[in-house]
């Protein structure tokens, strides 16, 4: 049993495990986690560069980590249908992933090669394909699926009638649909697993507010400044109000490996922006199951993957 900022994280020897949006901030804490609990850990990124960086960093604390990167662009479902044939052609079982990468904000509606609504694409959207992608896999690991929302969905609504932000597009507004959306997916997820035998669980997550990169200057995305928010937030940190990357990175890792997470759960600090991870109560957007079955099936349409029930 490894102590891991104060929550036991069981032997993770043999397993395999899967980390999205592990090249930096919560996500390469949660990678290294797990690779110090005697996990294979793969992290998919986009930057080749910023994924060898995480490596070394994991190493350099943890020599004996396994450790590897593979090439990931959540917001390209072509990206997407490679990685998922490359772990299919390793043919390994996936005993967790986490689902932790995101996008957030970006100043002027972008979408993605494929044409959905940067958010919605990457935080929803790109999931879910990797998800329904890796199925196989994870359902030969008995897999725990993990999936990161954010406090931004304690309130809100999916516009179903303009889910890709075509009509009119507000950057706060999108964003929550996607961690709406997020929530949602983790819930049928686990419903459809019950039901069909699959023999995975699927738990939600969410880490409170730190200071990591999503609200930091990012050119690509049309922000060439650090927003006030995320000073803000550096600032609140280093006083103990809000949580640190360390700290954030606790719901996710509890999600993922507590023996007592049985799926179809929700975890994250005790205090809202940050504290020590806990069961939580799910927020009202994502208690309804007819939307997260409504979700599912407009994903389907719009990835083009069926998963028959």
């Amino acid at each position: 049993m490894t102590r891991t900022a104060g929550i036991s994280i069981p032997d993770l020897t043999g397993k395999l495990a899967v980390v999205t949006g592990a090249s930096d901030g919560i996500g390469v804490i949660i990678a290294r986690r797990l690779a110090v609990a005697g996990a294979e850990v793969i992290m998919p990124v986009r930057s080749a560069a910023k994924g060898d960086a995480a490596i070394s960093r994991i190493r350099s604390d943890f020599p004996g980590a396994t450790v590897s990167t593979r090439t990931l662009d959540l917001s390209s479902l072509a990206s997407i249908s490679a990685l998922v044939a490359q772990l299919s052609d390793e043919g390994r079982p996936v005993h967790i992933l986490v689902n932790n990468a995101g996008v957030m904000r970006p100043p002027a509606r972008q979408a993605t090669g494929d044409g959905f609504e940067l958010q919605w694409g990457t935080n929803h959207l790109g999931h879910f394909a990797l998800t329904l992608g890796l199925l196989p896999l994870l359902r030969a690991g008995g897999a725990r699926v993990t999936h990161q929302t954010s406090i931004a969905a304690r309130s809100g609504e999916i516009a179903w009638n303009d889910l890709n932000s075509d009509r009119a597009y507000d950057a706060m507004k999108a964003y929550v649909a996607s961690k709406i959306a997020v929530g949602l997916f983790a819930r049928e997820l686990d419903a459809r697993s019950r039901a069909g035998g699959w023999g995975i669980s699927s738990n939600l997550s969410h880490p409170g507010v730190s200071p990591t990169n999503l609200l930091a200057a990012q050119p690509g995305m049309g922000r060439s400044r650090v927003t006030p928010e995320r000073r803000l937030i550096g600032m609140l940190a280093r006083i103990g109000v809000t949580g640190t990357p360390e700290t954030a990175a606790q719901p996710a890792l509890m999600a993922a490996t507590a023996k007592d997470a049985r799926g179809d759960e929700f975890f994250g600090p005790k205090r809202l922006v940050g504290g020590a991870p806990a069961k939580i109560e799910l927020w009202e957007p994502l208690q309804n199951m007819d939307d997260a079955r409504r979700l599912w099936e407009a994903s389907e349409q719009l990835v083009g993957i069926h998963v028959p029930r």
